[in-house]
């Protein structure tokens, strides 16, 4: 409290200070992130990738990704292919300019470059999950149960998204979709719904790691 004759400060000259205190507390946070602990991944996408990070430096590794899919339930022989195919595709597309490191290390912060196409819209341009798009695949396709698809309803929405002469994005969406209802599917064959979305933000490997009696990953 002011005392008697003294100026009270306007809140106009307060709120700078209070503003640069808080740039200053987010600036140091965000350093602190930086050199001495995990990095703090913004996008559904981001955070996919990051539990195949194990190290937490920012870049998955072929080994890392190979590691991962052996934790969430792929044999060895399915979990080094697939690793290869994976690190090959995206790897090169997500790689800085500068980067001095194999051109297979995925690089989380660019990971938004790896979209591909003919895909169910779930992700942003930005890697940003999208509920709406994902909303609409059981709207459309779940039919045999409200909130779950079969392996036919599954088939029927990676055909519904094929892009024009787009085989590759044709391939990665067969690829990403079959090993999902491979590895998550209930005792009925149903990918029930809430699956299904804990595997955008990457949680879904946490829990099929820990059924593994693996670890849970990086981040």
């Amino acid at each position: 409290m002011a005392a008697a004759g003294q100026r009270r400060p306007s809140l106009r000259a307060v709120a700078p200070v209070h503003l640069l205190l808080l740039m200053i507390v987010v600036s140091f946070g965000s350093q602190a992130a930086a050199v001495g602990g995990a990095p703090t991944w913004t996008t559904a996408l981001q955070q996919h990738v990051a539990y195949f990070d194990t190290d937490n430096d920012g870049i998955v590794t072929y080994s890392e990704t190979e590691a991962g899919l052996r934790r969430i339930g792929l044999g060895a022989a399915t979990a080094t292919a697939a690793a290869a195919l994976i690190n090959g595709v995206i790897g090169p597309k997500t790689r800085p300019d500068n980067a001095t490191t194999s051109r297979m290390d995925i690089y989380i912060e660019n990971i938004q470059k790896g979209i591909h196409g003919s895909d169910t819209g779930s992700y942003d341009a930005q890697g940003r999950f999208v509920q709406a798009k994902f909303d609409e695949i059981f709207i459309k396709y779940a039919k045999a149960e409200p909130n779950a698809l079969n392996q036919t309803e599954l088939e029927e929405m990676r055909h519904a998204n094929r892009g024009s002469n787009d085989y590759s994005g044709w391939a990665a969406s067969k690829a990403e979709w079959d090993m999902l209802y491979s590895l998550a599917k209930d005792k009925d064959g149903f990918l029930q719904k809430d699956t299904a979305r804990a595997v955008y933000d990457g949680s879904l490997f946490v829990t099929l790691a820990q059924k593994n009696g693996g670890s849970s990953g990086g981040n």
